[in-house]
């Protein structure tokens, strides 16, 4: 069999094998990749290689050419875009470097298609290629009527990189929202577990036992007598609809929320009836070194309502600084500290379980039903009258 061989570029640094295949052989089978990979086919700078492998810049790799013309699905065919649509894609633009892009994302523009939606971010990002070799990617995504901070990567090896800060967590998304009442504690965290409700088509979420875990961190910034309260977020997972399922949970749904908070997720008066839920401020580690740190200015809406509400706009950013991590030899006393405490536990039960079997009384056991009565002084018959 003939054998294919091409040399990762740069903008490949960093993507999964099977990713590669599929930007620069869209037209083979996963199957048939799998196939290769199994039978020692495919290989990276001569050794075998898997399909999840992570591949490097300047790297072989070798494999079978397929022995008939690849079977697959197309390449997706870009829409042309208007000059209107090149407009919007920078009029979004907050920040670029060779790396990433960050975008102000309005309310009501999707991030990505779907049933139904024809415009979105993801067909917008051509605009933004400029001169760069491959086209800009989605790392991250927020809900439709969310507005503010969107992360774009501009290459593979950026992108790479932020969805593995995403995964582990690293990164650091801040919300504001404006919700229905104030709060009881005025910060906290709401750990929920979610899943998709049933019946809705995994359009919608709800709090379930057996769903996912799920955490998000809130501080009251401001609040507007005992009818609305201006509030941080953080999610501390990844949810769908997070922020907006917890918030309803704990009876304050975000102002605008019909899905969650229904009837009462609306007030009256000037505020509007569109979602108050902005991505404010975005922090993640930068590829090329440093840290990524970029706030989003609210959307009109947002900010009449706060200024209908009576906020200060200046408190937002007041930020509440997260707690130092702890230490990995902290963490192990912690462990060694909680394991001493359970041992300890164990054994004063066992030595409660003897003190209780030695208090108890030496006496006879008490006589089964139907036995005989133990032997006595018998009571003397009467005599008759």
């Amino acid at each position: 069999m003939s054998r294919d061989n091409a040399t990762v570029a740069d903008e490949d640094h960093g993507i999964r094998l099977d990713r590669w295949f599929k930007r620069h052989r869209p037209g083979t089978p996963h199957a048939l990749i799998a196939r290769w990979a199994r039978a020692g086919e495919l290989t990276l700078d001569g050794r075998k290689a898997d399909v999840s492998d992570r591949i490097e810049a300047g790297q072989v790799i070798a494999m079978p050419v397929p022995p008939a013309a690849p079977s697959g699905p197309k390449p997706r065919k870009e829409k042309p875009l208007s000059p209107a649509d090149i407009a919007l894609a920078e009029s979004m633009v907050i920040h670029r470097d060779a790396s990433a892009l960050v975008l102000d994302k309005p309310p009501g523009l999707a991030t990505q298609g779907g049933t139904k939606t024809e415009s979105h971010v993801d067909g917008l990002l051509g605009a933004l290629q400029g001169e760069a070799p491959v086209r800009p990617k989605l790392v991250h995504r927020l809900d439709k009527d969310t507005s503010g901070a969107l992360l774009i990567a501009r290459t593979p090896r950026a992108a790479a990189w932020f969805a593995k800060a995403f995964s582990n967590r690293s990164a650091r998304k801040t919300y504001w929202a404006i919700v229905v009442g104030v709060p009881d504690i005025a910060q906290g965290e709401i750990d929920l577990p979610l899943a998709k409700q049933p019946g809705s088509g995994g359009e919608k979420m709800h709090v379930d036992e057996k769903g996912l875990p799920s955490k998000s961190r809130y501080r009251v910034i401001e609040r507007a007598g005992n009818s609305a309260a201006w509030v941080e977020l953080q999610p501390l997972t990844g949810r769908t609809h997070q922020l907006r399922v917890h918030m309803a949970a704990i009876g304050h749904p975000i102002v605008g929320d019909g899905k969650y908070g229904g009837k009462t997720a609306f007030l009256t008066g000037t505020i509007s009836r569109k979602l108050h839920l902005h991505s404010r401020r975005l922090r993640i580690d930068h590829p090329d070194g440093g840290a990524l740190d970029i706030s989003a200015p609210v959307p009109e809406h947002f900010a009449a309502s706060l200024d209908a509400l009576g906020f200060d706009p200046l408190l937002g950013d007041v930020l509440t600084e997260e707690a130092p991590k702890p230490s990995a030899k902290t963490v192990q006393k912690a462990k060694a500290k909680a394991h001493a405490k359970q041992v300890r536990k164990a054994r004063r039960g066992e030595r409660r379980g003897r003190a209780e079997a030695k208090a108890k009384p030496a006496g006879k056991p008490p006589a089964k039903r139907g036995s005989p009565k133990p032997a006595g002084k018998r009571p003397s018959p009467r005599k008759p009258r």
